[in-house]
């Protein structure tokens, strides 16, 4: 862990716009660093009544209609930036769950992921994958379908079987952005519920950003992860506006629900899963941590644009059509949606530098949970090489 220098230097003011787990996360970690961090996030209003910090649970952003899944192993390409990023994050995930269950920010994340196969071809592909990551170490296993068929409860009838992961799996998405919040406002993140309306040059240097209710906040960088609402932001940047350096990012809405299993479970073996299961790009995550040990969440659905489509939360609901009878008779318990934000023509996520102190931290799409801890230690990366002379020398 870095940390602040006491040698004539002071680390760098940062604005984060944007208070959603990528956004939290980066202000987090940049505080761990030595930075100066203003997070700022009309969500950090929370309901009424509540302190700043607590963002309202009913604002669903892409971060909080998340289910969590960690998917960093099994991913299809074994090289590049994406693999690297995901890696990386695997690895800052298990630092920080036990960093901040040592400040008292306990975050459930449960280990183990079973990607099932569908069909033939699927079949192939996966243990063609295990076999190729093993000889790198990566402890892959592939599950044949007399294996599935001692799991209570049954996973679907079709699956030919699965590849199994041990060290992906899910995290609890809501409490990881509580407690990154709640820490770093602890250790001295401040947290403004504002709107920002545009960002000014000083001439003197650094950032200015505008906010709603008239005041401006100066800072040497500004880090922007502000989703959706990114782009908007960099329109209002002179030397940004019309140019190619914005990219163009588009809403995919995904529905999930909370469901619980009938008075039939096996009070024996609730869940005897190996972890969270994927069943043709469905996720369904057992919660025994919940009231009851039967709850699970089943999502998500890929529906482009921000309107929500009845008939695609059916089909979830019955896997495709697919459900074992245990998901057919589950007890739903209540439904939620939110948008991801996908980059059009760029591959996800954006971290790119758009001008002097400006880092734009967007478009993670599918897997902001998983690479929130990557994308916020490439901010600090890059304000590194940067840090300032200390006043007078």
């Amino acid at each position: 862990m870095h940390q602040a220098s006491t040698c004539g230097a002071r680390r760098a003011d940062v604005i984060v716009i944007g208070a959603g787990l990528v956004g939290a996360s980066t202000a987090w970690w940049l505080q761990q660093q030595g930075h100066a961090v203003v997070l700022i996030d009309p969500a950090l209003a929370g309901p009424k009544g509540s302190e700043v910090g607590k963002p309202d649970p009913a604002v669903r952003s892409g971060s909080r209609a998340a289910l969590g899944l960690l998917m960093a192993d099994v991913a299809q390409r074994s090289s590049g930036r994406g693999w690297r990023l995901r890696q990386r994050s695997r690895i800052l995930w298990d630092l920080w769950c036990r960093q901040l269950a040592e400040a008292g920010w306990p975050v459930p994340r449960r280990p183990g992921l079973l990607v099932l196969a569908g069909d033939a071809e699927t079949q192939e592909r996966q243990q063609r994958l295990v076999l190729e990551r093993q000889k790198r170490g990566v402890p892959l296993e592939w599950w044949e379908r007399p294996q599935l068929e001692r799991l209570d409860p049954l996973v679907p009838a079709a699956a030919l079987g699965g590849l199994y992961s041990p060290r992906d799996g899910q995290i609890d998405p809501i409490a990881a952005l509580e407690a990154l919040l709640g820490d770093g406002l602890r250790q001295g993140v401040q947290g403004l519920a504002e709107r920002v309306l545009r960002l000014e040059r000083p001439v003197n240097g650094g950032w200015s950003a505008v906010l709603a209710g008239g005041d401006h906040h100066r800072a040497d960088w500004v880090v922007i992860a502000a989703g959706l609402g990114s782009a908007g932001l960099l329109r209002q940047v002179p030397e940004l506006a019309g140019a190619a350096a914005i990219p163009p990012l588009e809403p995919v809405l995904g529905q999930a629900l909370e469901l619980e299993r009938g008075p039939d479970a096996n009070d024996e073996a609730l869940w005897s899963w190996p972890g969270a299961v994927v069943w043709r790009g469905l996720n369904l995550v057992p919660r025994p941590d919940l009231a009851g040990g039967l709850r699970f969440w089943l999502g998500a659905t890929l529906e482009p644009g921000e309107r929500a489509d009845p008939l695609a939360l059916e089909r979830l609901r019955s896997l495709k059509g697919e459900a074992p009878p245990w998901l057919q008779q589950a007890r739903l318990l209540h439904s939620w949606q939110g948008c991801r934000c996908r980059p059009q023509g760029k591959p996800a996520p954006l971290l790119e530098a758009l001008a002097d102190g400006l880092l734009l931290v967007s478009g993670h799409y599918r897997n902001g949970v998983l690479l929130a801890p990557a994308s916020a230690e490439w901010v600090a990366q890059q304000l590194e090489p940067a840090t300032l002379p200390a006043a007078g020398t």
